[in-house]
């Protein structure tokens, strides 16, 4: 009889002292923060980690990038009150449990290319401008 109350209490004492070890310490630090003008109310990220998008109240969306900058701005509506990006980067939806609505948005993003100082042939305000990068094989 002893020796299963010492059996015993050998076995409640190793799960007590394993279970106090079992808990993970968890270190964090505050990488950037966002300072906006209104309240934010969802928030989603790029799959690729390239953008934030933040819904506000006012019914924007704002585009920050990875670095938290403020990129652009969409106005969606205040009806919309949940955001997701979609299997690609270029789909965000947007949800509206007012609406009962789901709004997919397909976006694209429009780089800005420095092209002064380049040759070019025709009128100098051209509305469009093609660049032929010739020199890559």
């Amino acid at each position: 009889m002893k020796q299963k109350i010492l059996i015993f209490l050998a076995a409640v004492l190793t799960i007590v002292v394993f279970s106090a070890e079992s808990f993970a310490r968890v270190e964090w630090d505050v990488q950037q923060k966002l300072k906006m003008d209104t309240p934010p109310v969802d928030v989603a990220v790029s799959t690729d980690g390239k953008w934030i998008f933040v819904l506000n109240d006012s019914g924007n969306i704002l585009i920050y990038s990875s670095k938290g900058k403020l990129e652009d701005k969409m106005s969606v509506g205040s009806h919309v009150d949940q955001i997701r990006v979609g299997p690609k980067d270029n789909l965000l939806l947007l949800s509206s449990r007012k609406n009962k609505t789901v709004e997919v948005l397909a976006i694209d993003f429009i780089h800005k290319i420095n092209i002064s100082g380049s040759p070019f042939k025709g009128p100098v305000d051209a509305p469009v401008v093609i660049a032929v990068f010739s020199d890559f094989q």
